[in-house]
């Protein structure tokens, strides 16, 4: 049983998420756009996007706290205090959505001291809702989805970024070696599409906290694991717009182990 007080917030979460799609369509490849000082793109729909759908979630949920990458908060990191907050990226994939390219996606994650236990995920390109979290299961709109288990061969679909740090550039190497590549420029997407089993894991070196709270859950949900090989970013105890790059792999039990043994981490 979902307690009444999560299970209401996983509704509301569905609710706000998709009243933006709408707005998320229509200023696809169209909405002005800027860039900010750290060198992310960002445009007039992710803080439109960003503050309706805390405006909706506040609304009813006054005492949680809200977490945005487009958070105008500058200065010192925010900590967390409340037992539920909520971390939203209102456009991962920002430069391939001002672009006109479709793999862009909105994530927002629910915490529960400082854990994530719900996400939800609209995929723009698919047009659809990626949901679920531990307990609950993941579900492609109303249809269950399993994190691909078995093996990896040299057929499996791998999620994979060209590194920020140029040190890691060797490891797309490897995985070319080994596997089939797919940089889709969105890594919220990467590690959904891990959970609903398109991919069957996903190498990350560039990540941030926004980028990611919302599909972590969504794979623990689906039978997969992610191990982190920075520190570990859960149960998260401060928001910092400034903080450091994460280094995740993703996807089943198996997968993750061939993975590291084939990166050597």
């Amino acid at each position: 049983m979902i307690p009444p007080e999560i299970g209401q917030r996983i509704e509301a979460a569905q609710q706000a998420v998709r009243a933006q799609t709408g707005l998320l369509h229509r200023e696809f490849g169209r909405a002005e756009s800027k860039w900010k000082s750290d060198g992310t793109r960002v445009t007039t729909a992710d803080i439109a996007i960003s503050e309706n759908i805390f405006r909706e979630l506040g609304a009813q949920f006054s005492s949680d706290q809200y977490f945005s990458e487009e958070s105008s908060h500058v200065g010192a990191p925010l900590p967390l205090t409340a037992r539920f907050a909520w971390v939203l990226d209102p456009i991962d994939g920002t430069n391939n959505y001002a672009l006109g390219i479709p793999h862009c996606a909105i994530g927002l994650a629910l915490l529960e001291h400082g854990h994530p236990v719900y996400g939800v995920v609209y995929d723009l390109a698919g047009r659809q809702l990626i949901h679920g979290g531990p307990g609950v299961g993941v579900f492609c709109d109303e249809r269950p989805a399993r994190v691909r288990a078995g093996p990896l061969t040299a057929q499996s679909l791998i999620g994979f970024h060209s590194p920020y740090d140029k040190s890691y550039a060797p490891h797309a190497t490897i995985l070319a070696e080994k596997y089939k590549l797919r940089g889709l420029g969105s890594s919220t997407l990467h590690l959904a599409y891990v959970a609903a089993g398109l991919l069957n894991g996903v190498v990350d070196h560039n990540v941030k906290i926004w980028d990611i709270a919302s599909a972590v859950p969504l794979v623990i949900a689906g039978g997969g694991q992610v191990d982190f090989l920075t520190s570990r970013p859960f149960p998260l105890r401060q928001f910092d717009l400034g903080m450091e790059r994460i280094f995740y792999i993703a996807g089943s039990a198996t997968t993750c182990v061939q993975l590291r043994g084939a990166l050597g981490v």
